[in-house]
């Protein structure tokens, strides 16, 4: 991420935003279970909400500085902080009941590399387990606030079939004020 994004995505305005906003739209009528992975935490604007959602919450982070700020307010919560790549989840087959990603697949340096990150999440969700995402629409205003950092757009248009392919089931996408949300399973009888 740039440095606009860095500052923006831990800023007060942005927590706020995460927490009483985009959260509630994600995770309407979904159950967590009891252990979440959250991937891309960042700076951390939804983790701790996230955290009195689900009784267990994981992060992953890619960026070692945030992964090691992020793990010093844990004070001592169920789940950890990790640093780690989406695309090679360091975790077991089946560990999950759930996973979200907020604004991280098209930080993935290409196609390639986001349809391997919805390989791994599918890898480590347990069977019955949900997959939330959120993700921006393409425009001007996305690639100048991208500058100098990877964005590497989610086609909506292409995203319910890319999970298809992957083994995801139920899945559903929904769009609003130039993003969308997109709910997956993996089958309980996987």
């Amino acid at each position: 991420m740039n440095r606009l994004e860095n500052w923006f995505c831990g800023s007060n305005f942005w927590r706020y935003v995460t927490r009483r906003q985009l959260l509630p739209w994600i995770l309407a009528g979904t159950n967590l279970g009891e252990h979440l992975l959250e991937i891309g935490a960042g700076p951390g604007a939804a983790t701790e909400e996230l955290r009195r959602r689900a009784a267990r919450v994981t992060s992953l982070e890619y960026d070692r500085d945030l992964a090691i700020s992020l793990a010093k307010h844990n004070h001592g919560g169920l789940g950890a902080v990790l640093r780690g790549d989406a695309a090679a989840l360091p975790f077991p087959e089946k560990t999950f009941s759930a996973a979200i990603a907020v604004l991280v697949l098209h930080h993935l340096r290409s196609t390639e590399q986001q349809d391997r990150a919805l390989a791994e999440v599918y890898r480590v969700l347990r069977p019955g387990g949900v997959f939330l995402a959120l993700e921006i629409e393409d425009g001007w205003l996305q690639r100048v606030s991208h500058s100098r950092s990877t964005f590497v757009p989610v086609p909506a248009s292409s995203f319910i079939r890319r999970l298809a392919s992957t083994g995801f089931s139920s899945i559903s996408l929904e769009s609003r004020r130039g993003a969308f949300r997109v709910r997956a399973l993996r089958s309980a009888n996987d």
